[in-house]
């Protein structure tokens, strides 16, 4: 049995280390176990603030340095999301790579259970894109630093709902912003992802007399969404042409781009997938020059992490709860910043996530 926790010498390449350095992550640990199929990344950015939380990730990644990639954007992403929320946590992310329909097993789990344990609680994980509240309880035999686990076992469960909702409140504050009023009644979504999340943040909008133009990976889903919320489907690369009012990528990061943003014919972005922005400072400034308003991803998808994190001090639902619906000022906060100073609503989330950082980093030296 192979299990190595130390950089590999054949990935560690100077560019590698120049992209670790430069996004400011204190550690990748990568882990692989033979017997079970494992072959997983963690990505620490920052425990600054507190150990870093941040979820597993289950997904097949055409190369491996696509893993890489993804993993240390997320775990950046997560040291912003916790921080602008105001939690006590820092960021890590972890991925496992490979097809989790394929390659999914208690045993692999468990030894993915083992690796987060040695990490001594510097990192927290939690249930993300491929991975399920009962995936996290085999997780939970090997280590106590897992959080998400079933309700009926004295955790907070699905932290789906809790994310849904941040971004539905987030989306009504940005209405509040664009159009003057909150409400989403007769307003068009073009939701992209029709996952756990997606499925909740529908629902809502459905209830509120939202349209909805759906889009997914998987067709089948998105087939099924619409029908339970009485959606349109469009295809995946369709989605960014529809005339809308508020486009919520709900799904993997990265789908704002120079072709996308130009193609866009909406007047919010706004929705729960991570690192939304393919480059933070030339598509932040594109859409702003557009005339569209972007409700940036790790303040508005916190809803999930506030849950957890409430689990992790005692599982707390109204606590939880009235802590994700102070996202809406905050948003409102954060739009009246930016159009003050000028500058992207990317920029000032990053400025005020990472003032947090900075002046907790300051007091520790």
């Amino acid at each position: 049995m192979v299990a190595t926790e130390d950089l590999l010498p054949a990935v560690a390449d100077n560019a590698l280390f120049e992209q670790i350095q430069t996004m400011g992550h204190e550690s990748v640990v990568f882990c692989s176990d033979p017997d079970t199929g494992l072959k997983a990344i963690i990505g620490i950015h920052s425990t600054v603030l507190g150990p870093a939380l941040g979820g597993l990730r289950f997904w097949h990644y055409e190369r491996d340095a696509d893993a890489v990639t993804d993993v240390l954007r997320l775990a950046r992403g997560m040291s912003l999301k916790n921080s602008a929320a105001g939690l006590g946590l820092g960021g890590g992310k972890a991925v496992i790579i490979g097809d989790p329909a394929k390659i999914k097993s208690p045993a692999l789990l468990r030894r993915f259970g083992e690796f987060v344990e040695g990490q001594a609680g510097r990192y927290i994980t939690a249930e993300d894109v491929g991975t399920t509240t009962a995936d996290i309880t085999y997780i939970r035999e090997k280590t106590k630093h897992a959080t998400g686990i079933p309700e009926e076992m004295g955790g907070s469960g699905d932290p789906s709902p809790f994310t849904a909702m941040g971004v539905y409140l987030s989306m009504k504050a940005s209405a509040k912003h664009v159009y003057g009023t909150d409400s989403l009644q007769g307003r068009t979504v073009a939701l992209q992802g029709a996952g756990h999340v997606g499925t909740y943040l529908a629902e809502s909008l459905q209830k509120e007399g939202a349209k909805l133009i759906i889009s997914d990976y998987f067709a089948d889903r998105a087939e099924k969404l619409a029908k339970h919320v009485g959606g349109t489907v469009v295809g995946t690369n369709e989605i960014y042409d529809v005339a809308a009012d508020i486009y919520a990528p709900c799904a993997l990061g990265a789908t704002l781009n120079t072709d996308t943003i130009a193609r866009l014919r909406v007047a919010i972005v706004c929705g729960a997938a991570n690192n939304q922005l393919a480059d933070e400072a030339l598509h932040g400034q594109m859409i702003k020059d557009r005339g569209i308003l972007y409700a940036p991803d790790f303040v508005i998808n916190a809803g999930g992490v506030i849950n957890v994190y409430q689990e992790i001090l005692g599982y707390d639902r109204a606590k939880a709860t009235q802590k994700v619906e102070t996202l809406y000022p905050t948003l409102l906060n954060l739009y009246a910043q930016a159009e003050a100073a000028g500058i992207t609503t990317h920029q000032a989330a990053l400025q005020m996530a990472m003032d947090r950082i900075q002046k907790a980093k300051a007091a520790k030296a």
